[in-house]
């Protein structure tokens, strides 16, 4: 496996297809990045392979272009990272900045879960199950999470925002990607 060097130019992972957003910040200081945060998405719901996804996240989304879309309209968030269906992964917050993907927030006993968390997108609808080529890259990319940052937890939308949020769901097979990871199971939230 290459070093941890050849995974990474600073918080950027070097084998996603990068898509800068806007929507990001500084991390508080002294956050310690030990928590990743899965979440499912698609836009609009139920509707795969299109650029809506990336463009919500760069704040270029056409309103219009969908009746679903004006009820989401003005949202401004991000994810640090998206895998489609194929596998396809693309970045859009350098790992090292604070992505705003969780929203109101708590888990491992701390309030504001963006402050010290990766946040990955699974293009999917939240209960759906997902495809076998996102499961391979999210193992791969949890993997290489591991290497740069002291990951520790791995947990859903819906555990750090229950009631509010209900992604990945039902769906999302936690026991595939603790068995690809090889990580103890009390570092998974399910």
């Amino acid at each position: 496996m290459p070093e941890s060097g050849a995974l990474w130019d600073a918080g950027w992972y070097r084998f996603a297809r990068r898509l800068d957003s806007a929507n990001f910040g500084p991390r508080p200081a002294g956050a310690q990045v030990d928590l990743i945060v899965l979440h499912s998405i698609s836009l609009p719901p139920g509707e795969y392979g299109g650029d809506a996804v990336q463009q919500l996240f760069t704040n270029t989304l056409d309103w219009d272009a969908h009746p679903y879309f004006k009820s989401i309209e003005g949202l401004e968030v991000s994810s640090h990272f998206y895998i489609r269906r194929d596998g396809q992964l693309w970045q859009f917050v350098d790992c090292d900045h604070r992505a705003w993907h969780a929203g109101a927030s708590s888990w491992r006993g701390r309030a504001n879960c963006n402050d010290d968390s990766i946040g990955i997108e699974l293009e999917g609808l939240e209960g759906a199950s997902f495809e076998p080529p996102q499961y391979e890259t999210l193992a791969q990319l949890c993997a290489a999470l591991a290497q740069r940052y002291p990951i520790a937890h791995v947990a859903g939308h819906e555990h750090i925002a229950p009631g509010r949020k209900c992604d990945p769901g039902p769906g999302f097979d936690w026991a595939e990607l603790r068995r690809s990871l090889g990580w103890p199971g009390e570092q998974f939230a399910a």
